[in-house]
């Protein structure tokens, strides 16, 4: 794992306990209903959520799928397993870095992500990965903050950025649209009901 991969990890660790609590207005107001959105696309029998975080997609996972779930933070992945013993959710749940998957070439029908690749170092990597498990003909799904293709806005992002990432260690100035479309992926769709700063993106291999 490169040095950067760690200390961020290390931030995600540390805020573990407290993630939900300090997401939970954005989570009810925002996050909730894209969070349904994503899910609803999921195709095939065999999943992957990469950055599965606390578990806060787990009361959107399909039913009768099989569903193997990861993050590379230690801390949020006890909080997850906790959320799946409490409401016995049947997901497997591993610790392992999305810039090296631990998963064969062509394993999965749909890898899905939401709110993941502002805090993967590098970037294009991960997605290189996304697609090299991804089934032939199958899907990767992204839910991901990006930077405004508003001038005043992107500049505030930009100046905020340093500050967020020592924090949380999380990027809000990503172009993770532009990063999905330099992959391999025979197509890539953002939902029109996308808005400035939260892409919903279809990439199929």
């Amino acid at each position: 794992m490169k040095p950067d991969s760690i200390a961020i990890r290390k931030r995600y660790d540390r805020i573990a306990p407290y993630f939900e609590g300090m997401e939970a207005v954005m989570e009810g107001l925002f996050f909730k209903n894209w969070r349904k959105r994503l899910w609803a696309k999921v195709e095939g029998h065999h999943i992957l959520e990469v950055g599965v975080g606390t578990g806060k997609n787990f009361d959107y996972y399909p039913k009768d799928a099989r569903i193997t779930a990861i993050d590379f933070s230690e801390q949020m992945l006890k909080q997850a397993a906790q959320k799946r013993d409490r409401k016995n959710v049947n997901v497997e749940l591993e610790l392992m870095d999305i810039q090296s998957l631990c998963f064969a070439d062509n394993s999965f029908d749909t890898v899905i992500c939401s709110f993941v690749f502002c805090s993967v170092p590098s970037a294009v990597k991960g997605l290189k990965e996304l697609y090299r498990v991804c089934k032939p003909g199958g899907q990767v799904l992204l839910l991901e903050h990006v930077l405004s293709s508003n001038p005043v806005i992107a500049a505030v992002m930009n100046l905020l950025n340093p500050v967020v990432v020592a924090l949380v260690g999380a990027n809000i100035n990503r172009n993770t649209v532009k990063n999905v479309k330099a992959c391999a992926f025979t197509s890539v769709h953002v939902d029109e009901r996308s808005s400035d700063i939260i892409k919903l993106i279809e990439a199929r291999k």
